[in-house]
């Protein structure tokens, strides 16, 4: 790969991972659209590495708080807020890590097709301004505590937590969006974008850690298949990281200030450019 390469691919990575508008899609585009050799399995790791690295650290006390209230709860000291947000942690990663392990060969297959992501985009586009419309109309009559912090967990709940994990399961197929379709869901059960996005957030650390780990075994099992040098692998995760982490920061306020308008009007417009590459439309 080039240096643009590596940058341009690393950058879409960081950038796309957490905003919903499916990272996986953006990635497969440039070798299909714009002829770029593919960037190889080991550096799809190192990206997501980078990635899952940064709402680690800028969710570390969180995750720490979290583990520790789970941890007490499996040992019977009762059930806090902080476990209660572990065991749906929990609850919503289960349908996803059955649905990759059981449609694994299907998703491989599928993930090549820019048909079915630009139709996946288009359509989880519009659940996505549809929750996002239903969601203001719902808050409007919201009565949370104002000094509570906007993105508080209070309202998470086993229920959600069951609908926001089956959701989930829907992001392995290309164009769907992990991030995307977790906030959708997450918004349509009444949660407030930011709680929302909290959750989804959280909920991206076991599920790009088991596919790290995944992923990992395939390239050790057989290095030939890295398709990237340490030096490449080393500046997509960095690149990735530093962008990922700008990302996670700036998103919460961005939703706060302008709502889900931008990103359903982005894909959209990608879905139906999509199509006429296509010739579809």
């Amino acid at each position: 790969m080039t240096l643009t390469h590596i940058i341009a691919l690393s950058l879409i990575q960081g950038l796309t991972e957490f905003l919903p508008v499916s990272s996986s899609a953006h990635l497969i585009l440039p070798s299909q659209l714009l002829g770029w050799p593919d960037q190889g399995l080991g550096f799809d790791v190192a990206v997501h590495i980078g990635t899952l690295a940064a709402v680690v650290i800028y969710y570390f006390r969180d995750l720490i708080q979290i583990a520790i209230g789970t941890l007490a709860a499996l040992s019977g000291r009762g059930m806090g807020m902080q476990a209660k947000i572990g065991f749906c942690m929990i609850i919503a990663t289960i349908p996803a890590a059955l649905a990759g392990m059981l449609f694994e060969a299907q998703i491989s297959t599928m993930a090549r097709s820019i048909s079915i992501i630009a139709w996946t985009t288009i359509g989880y586009g519009l659940l996505l301004g549809l929750a996002s419309f239903l969601n203001r109309r719902v808050l409007r009559t919201d009565t949370l505590n104002n000094n509570e912090r906007p993105d508080s967990l209070r309202t998470l709940s086993w229920a959600r937590a069951v609908i926001i994990g089956l959701s989930q399961a829907l992001a392995l197929i290309p164009g769907t969006s992990r991030s995307g379709i977790t906030l959708t869901a997450g918004m349509l059960t009444g949660m407030k974008p930011q709680s929302a996005a909290r959750f989804s957030f959280l909920l991206s650390v076991p599920v790009i850690l088991a596919s790290g780990v995944l992923e990992s075994h395939k390239l050790i099992s057989n290095p030939a298949i890295s398709g990237a040098t340490p030096y490449e692998m080393l500046l997509g995760a960095i690149i990735s990281f530093v962008s990922a982490i700008a990302v996670i920061h700036f998103f919460m306020k961005f939703i706060a200030r302008s709502g889900m308008t931008i990103f359903v009007i982005y894909r959209l417009v990608l879905g139906i450019g999509l199509l006429y590459f296509l010739g579809e439309i």
